[in-house]
């Protein structure tokens, strides 16, 4: 599972950067998409190291509560397409959690769902037989059956397009979920292998949340902790404020949670520190020097750095008249200087990560490729060329025309974050000398979703976390222009034919290669820029266990508590 992050919500900022430092010029002739004198002391790879005070069950306190800030979103179905971070994260807590990984990916089932997990290949077609536990039940009585499986796959798998669905990769590829020995136990079929398959059922739906009108509309700044299950559930929930407590859940079969109470309290994400620093909240991301600086050395603090599987990008509207062009999407790519974006975004934070180069790979995993830099130069001086042949001539103001049209490029800027802000002008600036003329536009973070899912958009900064280790299964999500979830509208349908070509081949290796092989020629589309990573920082209260930088792991919530 991917999740899309509201921009605000993963940079917390409080650096102040003026535009005028961020221009740029010089023409990269080394084909890394940079410039060469930015690239000194850069790693080979991002950082893959996780940070979070790993501790077993029997270590962690009874009791105490575990505050952080966050709310019923706007889509809380983490498998709708409108779904963000903060909805998965949230589901977690009053939903199955039925399949995570280590920080470094391996596969962990959870033994209070599925009690046995079998794979196999027969006749060439892959089926995985989940036997699930006899105890589990979501909250209102309903066992948790094959049905449930069933019902996750058929709301996911694209067959009827009124489910608003996050990603139908690889559910398409299941023809038949079955009832095995009794209905505590689901068979899987594919058509052909899906060495990836455990990422479909990470969690799963009640069947009553998978009809067309549930998927799409229950979870709209909703909760429905009777379709729920786990070892927390909804204690309240302030329908003014925002605010939500969870509580154990009487039902849970399984081990009981070690808090009395996990509490999300709906704050502005420039908040966070300030409400860290005022013990109002037990973390706070801290991804920036200012940020940082406040709470180094706060007593029982604990700073927990690690690897990210975040990735931040710019996205072009393709449906918007002026991106429509792909010389006009190209020549703004060749004038982004991302080495300068990222020394922005990192600022005195002594960390440094080779300028990403791929939508779906981290640098620290294994088949990692840099297709951007096969396809993209930081080239201005080629930019204007190219926009010289286009028919867009400079003007006497030195924004560019054609046709009586001015070369005007909206840019949809979030919040009031400092940092933002920046970033913003900075993109300013850099496409300044080039005769582009970028008009930053304001508006609310309320406005995230609708923002993206109507395209009310030319340029748009956000990220996505990889919920998975997986990342070649969701080439489509990004780069197919039949996806909604692919918020450039780029593509093609022989791309598209490509793209999905890749989704059958058994071997992760080889599915990665010929994955990479495909993104080089979507990132030629010139609709997605891959901008930074970072790392994953977080001011924690000291004891706190299980929570930090955890890379691909997604801690249970019954094992999240205060170190005896």
């Amino acid at each position: 599972m991917r999740a899309r992050l509201a921009l605000p919500l993963a940079l917390i900022a409080a650096l102040s950067v003026t535009a005028t430092a961020c221009s740029s010029s010089g023409k990269d002739t080394s084909g890394t998409g940079t410039s060469k004198t930015d690239g000194k002391n850069v790693p080979a790879a991002a950082s893959g190291a996780a940070d979070y005070n790993p501790q077993p069950y029997d270590k962690i306190k009874e009791g105490g509560t575990y505050t952080t800030i966050g709310t019923f979103d706007d889509q809380g179905n983490p498998f709708n397409v409108n779904a963000t971070l903060t909805a998965a994260r949230v589901w977690s807590w009053y939903n199955a959690d039925a399949i995570t990984y280590s920080p470094t990916g391996e596969v962990q089932y959870n033994p209070d769902y599925f009690s046995d997990v079998q794979v196999a290949v027969e006749g060439g077609n892959q089926k995985v037989t989940l036997t699930i536990n006899p105890k589990a039940v979501f909250n209102d009585g309903t066992p948790i059956d094959w049905t449930a499986i069933e019902a996750t796959w058929k709301a996911d798998n694209g067959s009827d397009e009124k489910y608003a669905a996050s990603s139908t990769d690889g559910y398409d590829q299941i023809t038949s979920v079955t009832k095995g020995k009794d209905a505590k136990q689901a068979v899987i079929t594919f058509k052909g292998v899906n060495a990836s398959w455990s990422s479909l059922f990470t969690t799963f739906l009640h069947p009553k949340a998978a009809t067309v009108d549930h998927f799409n509309n229950a979870y709209v700044k909703k909760a429905h902790p009777e379709w729920g299950a786990g070892p927390y559930t909804v204690g309240s929930w302030d329908t003014h404020s925002g605010n939500i407590t969870f509580v154990r859940n009487p039902k849970w079969w399984g081990k009981k949670g070690k808090l009395d109470k996990r509490v999300y309290v709906n704050l502005e994400s420039t908040a966070a520190v300030n409400a860290f620093k005022n013990g109002e909240i037990d973390l706070a991301s801290a991804v920036d020097a200012e940020s940082l600086n406040q709470v180094k050395g706060l007593k029982g603090t604990e700073i927990r750095s690690g690897g990210s599987p975040f990735e931040y990008s710019l996205y072009f509207n393709t449906k918007s008249a002026v991106l429509a062009d792909k010389e006009v999407r190209k020549a703004v790519e060749e004038s982004i200087d991302r080495a300068q974006i990222a020394k922005i975004q990192f600022q005195g934070l002594d960390y440094t990560e080779p300028l990403p180069g791929s939508a779906v790979l981290y640098s620290f995993q294994k088949g990692y490729r840099d297709n951007l830099s096969s396809v993209l130069t930081y080239a201005p001086d080629e930019a204007k060329k190219s926009l010289d042949a286009a028919g867009w001539k400079p003007g006497s103001d030195g924004v560019r025309a054609k046709g009586g049209k001015k070369l005007e490029i909206g840019y949809t800027l979030l919040g009031d974050d400092p940092l933002d802000k920046a970033l913003a002008g900075a993109f300013t600036a850099m496409l300044k000398p080039v005769g582009i003329d970028l008009v930053v536009k304001k508006a609310d973070e309320a406005d995230f979703s609708n923002i993206l899912s109507e395209r009310k958009f030319d340029l748009f900064l956000s990220g996505n976390r990889s919920m998975d280790p997986f990342g070649a299964r969701y080439l489509c999500d990004f780069y197919c222009s039949d996806r909604d979830s692919n918020i450039t509208g780029s593509g093609s349908t022989a791309l598209n034919a490509k793209i999905r070509a890749t989704t059958g081949i058994a071997g992760i290796d080889e599915q990665v290669a010929a994955v990479n092989d495909v993104e080089r020629e979507a990132l030629q589309e010139y609709a997605f820029l891959p901008l930074f990573s970072g790392p994953s920082t977080y001011a924690v209260k000291k004891g706190l266990a299980n929570a930090g930088a955890t890379i691909f792991l997604n801690p249970l919530p019954e094992t999240v508590g205060w170190q005896r």
